[in-house]
């Protein structure tokens, strides 16, 4: 097997990337689990310059063909700072530095800026070790600080142990359809007070004085992108940031992507005033991002939260992922979920002290679940969807 880093994901035929991001469905009409590990996902990142120089993120993607054939794949990032990830690693970057160390560059397998869990060890669940050892290897030789895996499946992560890796455990509030059937059939199975204020919430949205609409494929317009760019650069201003994404990043995806994306708009009088943009999952619909040029009560809960489930129950889809953070999405149904990340540090000294530092902070995520799992919205002995 050769076992090979690139340095664009252009470098990759599209079609032997995307069979190994179908997380072995041999049926291509399929949608994958999720877009974000799709050949076109990545390459819209790359071609608009949204990562690459400049950006912190420089692509190093981990690849491994045997007689030519491409068998198994890692999307991979040499990082010179630690944004854009949601399972952050500042402390342990600052303790680096503090003991004289450089902590960036790092290596970082990861979507860049999207803090959803998918495949990150594409291809066969027996050539993850080879994909584990090769990313420990790179890191060791390069004598680089550590190597990090986030948002990976739970199975990758029992690989990621088996293989030496520190496993960290996060959270994030999901929504899971538990045979609802409708929106009626959601509220139905909420305490009758979390019923009523989410009721309430959509009227006082929907009084906004204009229409929502919810646009995919062929109906998105190069018109709704100006929009929503507006948005999200407002959104971005709003939390003293630059945003990540570029404008070309759009354009790509009205070209590459459109039925991947779900763009819901509230517009009066035809112009878009605010915006949510989700991609569509083989199971799951991904909220991204949110945006507004006019402030309206609640309808930032009701495009991002209310309209996604909506769409989700007449789709058939059985999950919303609404993104990180947001202890406020329990109210509204979306309940707290793990997630999983697994990091690599070259220096065993540290090893020890940061899986120290995680044990604890596992049992503390542990007991934060545990007791918000006091507070969903759902009737008192139902706790929600099964499993959770």
């Amino acid at each position: 097997m050769e076992i090979a880093v690139i340095d664009a994901i252009a470098e990759v035929e599209a079609q032997a990337w995307d069979a190994l991001a179908m997380d072995g469905a041999s049926d291509q009409a399929l949608r994958p689990i999720d877009p974000f590990t799709k050949h076109r996902f990545l390459h819209a990142l790359e071609a608009s310059g949204s990562v690459g120089p400049g950006t912190g993120w420089e692509a190093k993607h981990l690849t491994v063909r045997q007689n030519g054939t491409l068998l198994a794949a890692m999307p991979l990032y040499a990082k010179s700072h630690s944004q854009g990830e949601y399972i952050f690693d500042h402390a342990f970057a600052e303790a680096w530095q503090r003991a004289g160390g450089d902590y960036y560059p790092k290596l970082q397998s990861a979507v860049p800026f999207t803090p959803a869990t998918g495949p990150r060890l594409l291809g066969p669940p027996e050539l993850r070790p080879i994909l584990l050892r090769a990313l420990r290897e790179i890191t060791d030789g390069n004598q680089l600080s550590s190597a990090h895996i986030t948002f990976c499946t739970e199975d990758e992560a029992a690989a990621g142990r088996a293989e030496g890796y520190l496993h960290r455990t996060t959270q994030q509030f999901h929504w899971q359809d538990d045979g609802f059937g409708d929106f009626d059939g959601f509220l139905a199975a909420l305490s009758s007070r979390k019923r009523k204020g989410i009721r309430r919430e959509r009227a006082q949205a929907q009084a906004f004085g204009g229409q929502i609409r919810a646009l995919t494929g062929d109906a998105l317009q190069p018109e709704h992108w100006d929009a929503f760019w507006q948005f999200y650069q407002d959104t971005g201003s709003r939390k003293w940031g630059r945003p990540y994404l570029t404008r070309a990043f759009f354009d790509l995806v009205q070209e590459y992507m459109r039925d991947d994306t779900l763009l819901i708009l509230a517009e009066i009088d035809g112009a878009p005033i605010a915006g949510a943009l989700n991609f569509i999952g083989r199971e799951t619909l991904f909220g991204r991002y949110w945006g507004c040029v006019q402030d309206h009560p609640c309808l930032h809960f009701e495009l991002c939260y209310y309209q996604a489930i909506d769409w989700a129950l007449a789709n058939g889809l059985s999950r919303v992922e609404a993104g990180a953070q947001g202890e406020h999405k329990l109210a509204r149904g979306y309940l707290p979920t793990p997630v999983h990340s697994l990091h690599w540090f070259s220096d065993p000294r540290f090893t020890r002290a940061v899986e120290d530092y995680l044990q604890r902070e596992s049992q503390a995520v542990g007991d934060e679940m545990e007791f918000l799992g006091r507070f969903t919205p759902f009737r008192r002995g139902d706790t929600g969807p099964k499993g959770v």
